[in-house]
């Protein structure tokens, strides 16, 4: 069993810390656990399987902005983090556009999940079909996790407008997917290679 490296324990340190920033005064509760639920779910799995299928730095690493990504915007609700502000002052936007950088997360690091445990588990090599079934399995969380926008409205009604962070968009839904889709495509074709070298060092048989 390989000895937890360094940076390991700081990235751990990193989620603890802005773990507990985020939950001791969100701007709304209920929202704060619907929005913070990924990162609550995937930091105990990643460390449940680290000696088992460990992951490489890279990953490791962009888990960490996405979950940090995730629980500023619980902390805050997506509509209201002060660096969307900024942005919108910045650029002239008409919206709070903190959302969308959650969205483009969603797409570009679960791609690089799948493209790994893919490759670790040898279930399929490198070549045009890998990138092409990543991009569908980030389409798909992404088409699942609007479909849960889309229970919580129907279940909780005007509770659940934080959640949601529409911000009176119409088309709210399709460009969060678009943005997913070009975190997915940003994933497979600037960091592919940036993984593969790492990658070829931790699990030398992969792919």
């Amino acid at each position: 069993m390989s000895p937890v490296k360094p940076l390991h324990w700081l990235l751990c340190a990193v989620f603890l810390g802005v773990l507990v920033w985020s939950a001791q005064a969100p701007y709304d509760r209920a929202t704060w656990w619907m929005e913070a639920a990924p990162a609550l779910i995937a930091f105990p799995l990643l460390v449940l399987t680290r000696r088992r299928f460990p992951l490489t730095d890279l990953l490791y690493v962009l888990i960490l902005l996405h979950a940090v990504v995730l629980m500023v915007g619980a902390a805050y609700t997506y509509a209201r983090v002060p660096l969307g502000f900024a942005v919108q002052d910045g650029l002239g936007l008409a919206r709070n556009p903190y959302d969308k950088l959650g969205h483009f997360m969603q797409g570009l690091v679960p791609a690089l999940v799948a493209r790994e445990v893919l490759l670790g588990r040898r279930t399929l090599g490198r070549g045009p079909m890998l990138g092409f079934l990543c991009l569908c399995i980030v389409m798909a969380i992404s088409a699942w996790y609007e479909l849960v926008e889309w229970a919580a409205a129907v279940t909780m009604g005007q509770g659940a407008d934080e959640f949601l962070g529409t911000q009176g968009d119409p088309w709210d839904t399709q460009s969060d997917m678009f943005m997913a889709m070009l975190g997915g495509l940003f994933s497979l074709t600037v960091l592919a290679r940036w993984q593969d070298r790492q990658l070829a060092r931790l699990r030398p048989d992969a792919g």
